[in-house]
């Protein structure tokens, strides 16, 4: 990617430590990765909703969500892909310099991509959160009829099927939602924010 010329840093805004200080939080990303199915949306809202009555500034970016609006014009091919993660990527860092808590829920099936995401957003604020969710479940689930679709052929690129996810190293979390109670997983997932 081209870098913009005649673009300077505009300075002397607010810092980030006066954000989090009004706020009462440190801003942070929880980056939920994970396979269609495995769990991510509904993680997330739920963990918003434990933030939300701990106090705390949490925002949610959701991949279905994002690409009806910001990334409207990309596709799923892994070209856009990687820009669908570089774009949120910078939102998050955006958003944490103003003190909230990030919350992703995005397929994100590259690893490298998650590793740039880090490097954009910083890795002190970084955690990302495998939710681990065997494809069979998934498939089992197919909450919005996509395995379905991709299985026939009427989805190209469909990660697990057609392309595909490449697992965390060293998530900070790692959660599997066909063994483990909701309740169970957001009480670890707040727990790595309760430092915040």
């Amino acid at each position: 990617m081209q870098k913009p010329e005649n673009i300077v840093w505009e300075k002397d805004y607010l810092s980030r430590p006066d954000f989090e200080d009004l706020l009462g939080q440190k801003g942070c990303v929880l980056w939920f990765t994970g396979l269609s199915g495995s769990g991510k949306s509904t993680l997330a809202k739920a963990t918003q909703k434990a933030l939300h009555q701990l106090g705390r500034y949490a925002i949610v970016l959701d991949g279905d969500n994002i690409r009806h609006g910001l990334n409207k014009n990309l596709t799923f091919s892994e070209e856009d892909r990687n820009e669908n993660i570089r774009r949120v990527s910078e939102v998050c860092k955006l958003l944490v310099n103003h003190g909230a808590i990030v919350i992703t829920a995005f397929i994100s099936p590259f690893r490298q991509d998650r590793i740039n995401a880090k490097a954009v957003i910083g890795q002190e604020s970084f955690k990302e959160v495998f939710v681990s969710t065997p494809l069979a479940v998934c498939i089992e689930r197919d909450v919005k009829g996509l395995y379905a679709k991709a299985q026939r052929g009427e989805i190209k690129n469909f990660t697990g099927i057609s392309q595909p996810y490449e697992e965390p190293l060293m998530p900070a979390l790692s959660i599997n939602t066909s063994e483990e109670h909701l309740e169970a997983s957001v009480g670890r997932i707040v727990g790595l924010v309760s430092g915040s």
